[in-house]
């Protein structure tokens, strides 16, 4: 587990680089445009009731102010990593290509039919265990953090698999669920990120800084393994 502090590290070391500044950009651009839609829908939908029950416009923006920013932060990093999908191999990319050239000449860039596959199929995975974990936090609801600490948890799971798995894909030639990473860095570097997410603003490039963090951890088993299976 002593790798991920190492990944990080690097990943925070290459975020000058062109490349991921660019997936950053994008990334960030598409999540904020998706949150900025969700708000407008809430705002005239709730203008909409309240002209059909003959509530003042006044109700539409506060129920808006109120809901958007519970929905924004329940729902940011699954919405986020959702979108990084689409150009995760552009960021697993630019790490191999300067820490690990030899990996990155046998790489298989996936095609976008797959990358939204691999974003849709994330997606469903984050909401299903997030629900499941309702009941769980709602049990620990009296100890006032057990309900963080549950979708801490969680999250840390699936942040750490999707991460890695965005650079494994590119290199398991076939075998998708031979992730080379152990369970522990997974779990390590998942509890990093999901902690970072909770950081305004920073939270913004916590998805890609994963990204990258998670590449490292994959590609340097395959390279004390001597390469692709």
């Amino acid at each position: 587990m002593s790798a991920v502090p190492a990944a990080l590290a690097k990943a925070f070391g290459q975020l000058a680089d062109r490349a991921v500044v660019m997936v950053a950009i994008k990334s960030i651009a598409i999540t904020l445009a998706l949150f900025a839609g969700l708000g407008g829908g809430l705002y005239f939908g709730f203008a909409a009731l309240g002209e059909r029950l003959g509530a003042h416009g006044g109700w539409a923006v506060l129920f808006a102010l109120v809901l958007v920013p519970i929905t924004v932060w329940l729902l940011f990093r699954i919405v986020a990593l959702a979108v990084l999908q689409f150009f995760a191999d552009e960021v697993v990319a630019a790490v191999e290509a300067r820490h690990y050239p030899a990996l990155a000449a046998t790489a298989r860039a996936l095609p976008f039919r797959r990358d939204l596959a691999n974003s849709l199929r994330g997606l469903r995975r984050a909401l299903g265990y997030n629900a499941l974990a309702l009941p769980v936090a709602g049990l620990v609801m009296f100890t006032a953090i057990g309900p963080a600490l549950v979708f801490l948890t969680v999250n840390a799971v699936l942040l750490g698999r999707e991460l890695t798995d965005m650079a494994w894909l590119r290199h398991c030639a076939g075998d998708e669920a031979g992730n080379p990473a152990g369970r522990g860095e997974r779990m390590l570097l998942g509890t990093a990120i999901a902690g970072l997410m909770l950081v305004p603003l920073v939270n913004l490039i916590a998805p890609v800084i994963g990204a990258a963090a998670g590449a490292h951890l994959v590609l340097r088993r395959l390279e004390q393994a001597g390469g692709p299976r």
